[in-house]
Formats: structure tokens, C-alpha cells, sequence
């Protein structure tokens, strides 16, 4: 990257991003490649954005499609991409309604506002997330995010909303009663660090919300669209959320998010209550259709689980060699995480001096987001240079 680009950067923008001193030109597969010609191997993907990587075909033709159509039409109108990219998604996931969002943060906002909505006809109130979330940074998100690095300076946060810690069967029981609006959960925490949630905290869940019938709303915008080999992370936990969120890799690059809802508040919103201008753009509808077809249809979710297991084997038997530095290794599919005993920003520096791309996230976890189509040598290329960047240490 030249150094006036930097500079521009600098002078130009708030500075909220520590930006990657790289300057990417072009990327494909798995591959992206910068100004001077060299190869990097990218396994956190866009932060699960890229799941089928990049410069895919079928995605590509989508686009292009759909562009000599019509770019953008008020949601006054009737969109064919939207009814066919609905129509394909709520056949997959067995639920009764959804609305189209840009973003993850946006499908939250969206979820808080059809819970309320539902708990003000059902006299409930109280909305609570989990210890160690991650769900976006506007101020709903915010508000059900717990973690004080997103939270300081930007108080007063919504009324009506506390926090539950993950995995704390005690503490879920002492906060849940008649008054529960619903309880917001990631079943596997991609920004706390690949955390799972624990069977036993899974069935109190299920429980609870039988006794006391508040609505379960699952945040999938990570973990879902088949990245742990199954379409949502929570089938893993036997679940079955009310609501569901989900976002980045839907759009298969571009900006689409979207929350869908049971049969249980199906009925919640009427004509005029909810809405947005960008929200469901048809040529991101036409992209997603694409992502689905190679998700779903053309067994890339099947890859995802399968390509999954073999890496997750491979992090294990580098644990087994560096027992001092690697603490645990955990996840499924193609969201994996290794915790390291020491920080871990240090190994990933060292990775991408060695070609490689990953990302640090709570601190001391290494996240693995790779798209669904990497190959088992290319999985053998990122390990091979993971134990030397360890063995370096």
C-alpha cells in the first residue's frame, strides 16, 4: 500500500479500524493478493462474510444478472429477488416470516423491536443477553452486548434489558420468571472466542422457557447460513429459537441480514410498524439466492462440517505437541478457535508474514473463519505454518 494511501486514511476517517498494512488488489478461492503480487491465504474471510470465497462464479453471474435489471426499487414494490430469496430460505430453516435487513446489527434491532412488540400483547418486559456476547454496535446491540470494551461512553443503554452469564445454570434461574421478554443467545460466541454453550445450560433453556414461555431469539449472524456444517449453530444444541438473526455470509459478499420469526410471533407486525430503505436491496437478494443454491443444494454446508473436522484434528494434535501454549481447541465446522495461553496477537503477525491470514479475537483465542471451499492441502499449509509461528515462541 503506498504511503500516501495511509496517509489519506488517516486524514480521511474516524479512526476506529487498526487497519492490515496490506494493500489487496484482487482475490480468488481462498486467495486474496496484494499490490506487489504476493499470496496471502485467507482463513478469517471477511469475518465470515466470504464463505464461499472470493470472486465465486455463480455469485459473480447473479450479480450481474440482476444489475441489468434494476438496482434498487423502494420496498412499495414487489421484488422478485426478494420473494424467491425468502421463499428458498424459510423452505431451509422451517420458519414462517422473516424481513430483510443490510446488516447483522440491523436484523438485532429489528429482533428487539418484534420481542417488544410481542411482549407488550403478553405482558412482558425484561430482555436479557449473555455475559461475553457480541451483537453489534448500535445501541439495541449495545444494550444486550455486555462486554464493557463495546459498552463504556455510550450510556444510557435501553431500559428493560440485563445480562445472564453464559453457561451459569444458577444464574439463568434466578433472573427468569413471568415478567422474561425473551432471552438473546449465541450458541457458540464468535467475537467472546469461539465459546460454546454447555448442554446443561442448553436444556435449562429449553425449561424455562416452557414453564415461563418467553421467547428464545438465537444470533446467528456468525454462525449460521451452514459455516459449523449445519445451517444454524444452535441445531448443534437442540434448540429451536423464536426468532433468528443472521447476516454476513448470506449476502455472499454484499450487505443483506435478516431476521426470521416462528409461527409464535408470525403475526406480530402489521403494515407500517417496521421498515427500511436499503434493507433487501434486489441485487444483494440475487447474491443470496446464489449462496443458498451452493450452501444448501450443491453441498457446500456438507463441505463446511467435513472440511471442519479435519482441521479441528489437525489444531488438536498441535495442541497435543504445544501443551504449554495451546489451552484448548474448540468449535465446528468452518468457525473454530484455539485458545492460547499467552496473547495471541503476536501469532497472528507472524502468520501473515508467512502468507497466512487469521484473526485474534478475546485476546488470547485465534478464530478460523475459512471459506467452505478450502481445500484439505491448504488446511495442511495453514498448520504446517501455525506450528512454526508457534515453535518461533
Amino acid at each position: 500500500m503506498t504511503e500516501s494511501l495511509f496517509q489519506k486514511e488517516d486524514q480521511y476517517f474516524f479512526r476506529t479500524y487498526k487497519r492490515l498494512s496490506l494493500d489487496i488488489v484482487r482475490g480468488e478461492g481462498a486467495y486474496l493478493f496484494d499490490r506487489l503480487g504476493k499470496r496471502y491465504l485467507d482463513f478469517f474471510g471477511g469475518l465470515a462474510v466470504n464463505a464461499l470465497g472470493y470472486d465465486h462464479p455463480r455469485v459473480k453471474q447473479a450479480i450481474q444478472r440482476q444489475l441489468e435489471k434494476y438496482i434498487h426499487l423502494s420496498n412499495f414494490f414487489v421484488m422478485e429477488p426478494q420473494v424467491v430469496f425468502a421463499e428458498k430460505l424459510l423452505n431451509i430453516t422451517g420458519y414462517q416470516r422473516l424481513f430483510l435487513t443490510n446488516s447483522g446489527t440491523e436484523a438485532i434491532e429489528g429482533a428487539i423491536k418484534l420481542a417488544r412488540k410481542w411482549g407488550g400483547a403478553n405482558g412482558k418486559s425484561m430482555l436479557y443477553g449473555l455475559t461475553n456476547s457480541f451483537h453489534g454496535r448500535t445501541m439495541g446491540a449495545l444494550s444486550l452486548t455486555e462486554r464493557p470494551k463495546y459498552r463504556e461512553g455510550y450510556e444510557p443503554f435501553l431500559p428493560n434489558v440485563g445480562h445472564i452469564k453464559y453457561n451459569d445454570v444458577r444464574d439463568l434461574r434466578s433472573k427468569v420468571g413471568e415478567q422474561t421478554l425473551g432471552i438473546v443467545v449465541e450458541c457458540l460466541q464468535g467475537e467472546g472466542g469461539v465459546n460454546l454453550m454447555s448442554h446443561e445450560f442448553a436444556e435449562e433453556l429449553k425449561s424455562l422457557r416452557e414453564r415461563y414461555g418467553f421467547l428464545l431469539i438465537a444470533d446467528e449472524i456468525q454462525s449460521g447460513v451452514g459455516r459449523t456444517g449445519r445451517f444454524f449453530g444452535f441445531e448443534h444444541f437442540g434448540l429451536s429459537p423464536d426468532i433468528v438473526v443472521i447476516a454476513k455470509a448470506i449476502g455472499g459478499g454484499l450487505p443483506l441480514g435478516a431476521f426470521l420469526g416462528s409461527e409464535k410471533v408470525a403475526g406480530v407486525f402489521t403494515y407500517g410498524v417496521h421498515g427500511t430503505t436499503f434493507g433487501g436491496n434486489p441485487v444483494a437478494c440475487a447474491a443470496g439466492i446464489a449462496v443458498l443454491e451452493e450452501v444448501v443444494e450443491h453441498g457446500l454446508m456438507r463441505r463446511a462440517a467435513e472440511i471442519g473436522n479435519v482441521l479441528a484434528g489437525m489444531f488438536l494434535e498441535l495442541k497435543n505437541e504445544f501443551s504449554s501454549l495451546v489451552k484448548d481447541v474448540r468449535g465446528f465446522g468452518c468457525m473454530l478457535g484455539i485458545e492460547l495461553s499467552r496473547e495471541g496477537q503476536p501469532v497472528v503477525e507472524s502468520l501473515q508474514e508467512r502468507g497466512i491470514l487469521v484473526n485474534c479475537t478475546n485476546a488470547t483465542v485465534l478464530r478460523f473463519l475459512p471459506p467452505y471451499i478450502v481445500s484439505r492441502d491448504e488446511c495442511e499449509t495453514v498448520v504446517a505454518e501455525l506450528r512454526s509461528a508457534l515453535l518461533s515462541l
